[in-house]
């Protein structure tokens, strides 16, 4: 029976003191039926127990009966009679709700009709199975004995505990119990609805028991008794396809642990109220820690010593390969022991912040390793940053030795010595001997900068036991061995480049360079992989999507990837569909890690299955061994499985501070009141499933508030995503004019791959969305720009087009553009050549067909009209498009041209000129 027509019912039974006439009944039934046409043909049925009224099995029959919806094309009312064997019998009617069931339960009569039902709330928290859809279940709110029936107690705490879940009103927690139940509304009689959860206050009517609907009209409904002698009942009624049955049971008594607290001290603050017993605080700590796994002794060294350690294991195996660069475990670890006594040749003393900052090639790999062997720490830097970034971070990290070649470093580091890997290892003939060094594994390893609330970027300090530890926590999990072959693919400057580079080489790996251009060319980075038989491989979700594509126009057996892991941004498991296509999940395993460089990398995992892709989840997984997990609302109060919250991480992962920024590492990196030791507040939203895996539901400020309503723009870029012609998506809150939040609006960029337009995609939405949450405005770009971490970069995508207002929202056809002149990966885009000669090139002649097809191809993909003066990332071009561009050259049938030379060759003039001189 459909859900819609249990709730279309209502039900009431009446205990029948025997003897029971059942003609008598069976007479008035007749005559009350007689009013009414529809009940033409109205019988009473009849059944005999052969249980006394009062027997448990007895209630249940007759609940059960109670809770049986009528036949869509059946009578109005069903009258059912049991007898029992003591002569007592239950009357029950089943009716829908055009029938009221209330007074005399023979008095049949119209209803009131009921109000029309608005849209379905949804509980985010519920933690509902899709699958047991159509079901209803009940369960008992545990009311301690003697709790008053007030119903602005009962109320008052069903609104408390869904407050504190995050899913209700907002509470004023600084006033007393007794005055918040004082400010409660009268009860206005029927169902109050909560924000999903309906509460009911009735009283209790001597040998009556009354459904007011078979099915809840809501996702979950407490339904309290007020008794005779003033004290209340309670039943939870709800879906289980909406609300999981543990996730109920504990709601239940989190409404009951509250009303007990307020009923006892009317005077009790509110923040002072518990949602929570200490026994069942006690079981979610205990749910979001996981055991370390592993060497315990080995998660308290250093990276250098256990790499040490592989070396004298594995002297002549391969440690490291760059392209024509190949490097044996024995000459890694020699070379680096020259980098490090280079630095004590310098003067640089064990504890002191080295600069990095390399191209990824060997050196980079040799310079990090020497200094961890020196006793330092490294304070890698991306020489694609901007000057004024790169000096900060010097500066901040008070490195006085910076390890590069001086190109991309700014020429004004006033005290520092930058000197060249070579440099560094020719000194170290006159160096002085090291000393004895013990191995510290709480010594600081690296510093990484990420980006500050300030707009200044604050450093990470990252002790050795925290890698040992990642290590230990993940090789067995994930076979780790001498047998694989890594990539070293992300900048050194994000933290993905520590789970590569050690990751590899202290399980014995070979670690594969890849240089910066072959990372922004998809073919060539695909071709890498072939060649060099890489069998773990570590992505962001979005640098991954432009594999997958590459990956399908190659054999399906070409790759020996055994392991993709996803980490640096959220996974939306949807994209994976193509890749799960062509390669089973059995022979390569996809695990999606959500971690943070304040927690060293990785805190979760998650193996992604089809299933998943099809479920469409959050979920990344449990904590690592040796991590721990909690989600806790404002005040740091632990929160229920399935309630929504700020993350905490606890555990091995957890940095030591933020560089020189005691108040930050203050406000992050707290000590746990609930005695885990420290944990650091992730500023990220989740949940805690029951099984203890965590769903990742994006940043805190991600949320956002347009003219009253909170809003997440992660689910609105889910919904446009859910497009079948939607390859990517963003979502960014933008002012038509700055600082006034009257004039706050959505705006949503999408990449396109099929025939729908932005029109199509805002219609999509509009169909998902509340009016509040639907777009302003939906761009087309033909790629989403990422940042040199392969995150989407909001700023560099454009401002929404100046289009028509179409049915509530914009649509436009903008296209991703250039930021001051500069390609959204740091490329210069100011129409020179990187050999300093100017731009332009030969102008086209008349009649140039090569001409005339690469022009409408850079003009499809910048949405403008292209000449051949004109410059690809003046226009708006970003690295994505180069590669979409490239793309359809070589389908076109046209010469292969290398991003590299893309760049080179970046105004139109040149790059047909270029091209031509290819097929020539």
């Amino acid at each position: 029976m459909s859900r819609s027509q249990a709730a279309s019912c209502h039900s009431l039974v009446v205990r029948m003191p025997g003897p029971v006439d059942a003609e008598e009944l069976r007479q008035r039934l007749r005559t009350a039926a007689g009013v009414r046409a529809d009940l033409a043909g109205l019988r009473l049925w009849e059944e005999r127990l052969p249980l006394p009224a009062g027997h448990p099995r007895a209630a249940a029959r007759a609940r059960r009966e109670a809770a049986r919806p009528l036949r869509a094309a059946g009578l109005p009312l069903r009258a059912l009679l049991l007898h029992y064997a003591d002569g007592d019998a239950d009357l029950v009617l089943v009716a829908r709700h055009e029938l009221a069931l209330d007074g005399d339960p023979l008095g049949i009569r119209p209803a009131a009709p009921e109000p029309p039902a608005g849209p379905r709330p949804v509980l985010e928290w519920g933690l509902g199975d899709p699958a047991d859809a159509g079901r209803t279940a009940e369960l008992p709110v545990p009311l301690p004995p003697g709790l008053p029936g007030d119903p602005a107690l009962l109320t008052g705490a069903a609104a408390l505990v869904l407050a504190r879940y995050g899913a209700g009103a907002p509470v004023d927690e600084e006033q007393a119990a007794a005055t918040y139940l004082a400010g409660r509304p009268a009860h206005p009689g029927g169902l109050l609805d909560l924000g999903g959860i309906g509460v009911l206050v009735e009283d209790a009517r001597p040998g009556q028991w009354r459904l007011p609907r078979l099915a809840p009209a809501l996702p979950g409904v407490l339904h309290f008794t007020r008794q005779p002698d003033g004290t209340a009942t309670g039943l939870l009624r709800y879906h289980p396809a909406e609300l999981a049955p543990v996730i109920a049971e504990r709601f239940a008594a989190h409404v009951a642990h509250v009303a007990a607290q307020v009923a006892a001290d009317p005077a009790l603050p509110l923040d002072r109220v518990e949602l929570l017993t200490p026994a069942e605080t006690a079981q979610l700590l205990a749910l979001g820690v996981t055991p370390p796994a592993g060497d315990a002794g080995r998660a308290a060294r250093t990276i250098d010593g256990l790499f040490a350690e592989v070396a004298r294991a594995r002297p002549e195996a391969v440690a490291l390969t760059a392209g024509d660069t190949s490097l044996s475990y024995a000459a890694l670890d020699a070379l680096a022991e020259r980098t490090a006594a280079g630095l004590r040749a310098l003067g640089v003393a064990p504890g002191a912040m080295v600069g990095v900052a390399l191209e990824r090639d060997a050196d980079l790999v040799i310079s990090l390793l020497g200094v961890l062997k020196a006793g330092c720490a490294y304070v890698p830097m991306d020489l694609r940053y901007p000057e004024d970034r790169l000096r900060y971070t010097v500066g901040n990290a008070g490195a006085a030795v910076v390890i590069g070649t001086g190109a991309g470093l700014p020429a004004d580091l006033d005290g520092v010595r930058v000197v060249t890997p070579a440099e560094l290892r020719a000194l170290a003939d006159g160096a002085p001997a090291a000393g004895v060094r013990t191995e510290d594994g709480s010594a600081p390893a690296y510093v990484i900068y990420t980006s500050g609330s300030t707009g200044r970027p604050k450093g990470v300090v990252v002790p050795h036991r925290n890698v040992a530890a990642l290590i230990e926590a993940t090789r067995e999990d994930f076979r780790l061995g001498t047998e694989d072959v890594w990539t070293l693919f992300h900048s050194s400057a994000f933290d993905f480049s520590v789970w590569e580079i050690w990751g590899c080489l202290l399980t014995g790996g070979r670690l594969v360079v890849v240089d910066y251009w072959t990372t922004r060319d998809p073919e060539l980075f695909h071709g890498l992989l072939v060649r060099e038989g890489v069998t773990v491989l570590n992505q962001t979700p979005s640098a991954f999507a432009q594999l997958v594509e590459t990956d399908r126009r190659a054999p399906a057996d070409a790759l020996a990837v055994r392991l993709v892991v996803f980490g640096g941004e959220p996974l939306d498991v949807r994209m994976l569909a193509p890749w799960f296509a062509r390669h089973s999940h059995t022979a390569c395993r996809l695990v999606n890690m959500f971690g943070i460089t304040e927690t060293t990398v990785h805190v979760t995992a998650h193996t992604v299955t089809p299933a998943d892709v099809l479920a469409g989840g959050r979920e990344v997984g449990p904590a690592l061994p040796g991590w721990s997990l909690s989600v806790r609302d404002p005040r740091g109060r632990l929160l229920p499985a399935g309630a929504a919250g700020e993350i905490f991480v606890g555990g091995a992962g957890v940095a030591d501070r933020y560089l020189g920024q005691p108040e930050l590492t203050a406000q992050r990196f707290v000590t746990d009141p609930y005695g885990g030791g420290r944990v650091y507040r992730s500023g990220d939203r989740g949940r805690l499933r029951p099984d203890g895996s965590l769903d990742h539901l994006g940043r805190l400020d991600s949320q956002v508030k347009v003219r009253g309503h909170r809003i997440e723009l992660d689910e609105i870029r889910n919904v446009l995503l859910s497009h079948p012609d939607v390859a990517g998506a963003a979502t960014v809150l933008n002012h038509d004019t700055p600082g006034d939040a009257a004039t706050a609006r959505i705006d949503a960029y999408v990449t396109l791959r099929g025939a729908a337009g932005p029109a199509d995609v805002l219609a999509h939405a509009r169909g998902v969305l509340p009016a509040y949450m639907v777009p302003a405005s939906v761009t087309a770009v033909a790629a989403i720009p990422l940042t040199i971490n392969g995150k989407v970069d909001t700023a560099a995508l454009p401002a929404p087009g100046a289009g028509a207002p179409a049915a509530g929202g914009t649509v436009n056809g903008t296209a991703a553009g250039a930021v001051n002149g500069t390609a959204t990966d740091g490329t210069p885009a100011d129409g020179t050549a990187t050999d300093g000669t100017p731009a332009g090139g030969a102008p086209a002649g008349p009649g140039d067909p090569l001409a005339d097809r690469i022009l409408k191809l850079w003009s499809h993909a910048l949405n403008a009209e292209v000449t051949p003066q004109d410059n690809f990332f003046e226009l708006g071009g970003n690295s994505l498009l180069v590669i979409r561009v490239l793309r359809e050259m070589r389908e076109q049938g046209l010469p292969k041209v290398t991003t590299q030379d893309f760049y080179r060759n970046s105004s139109a003039g040149r790059f047909i000129e270029l091209v031509r001189g290819t097929r020539s």
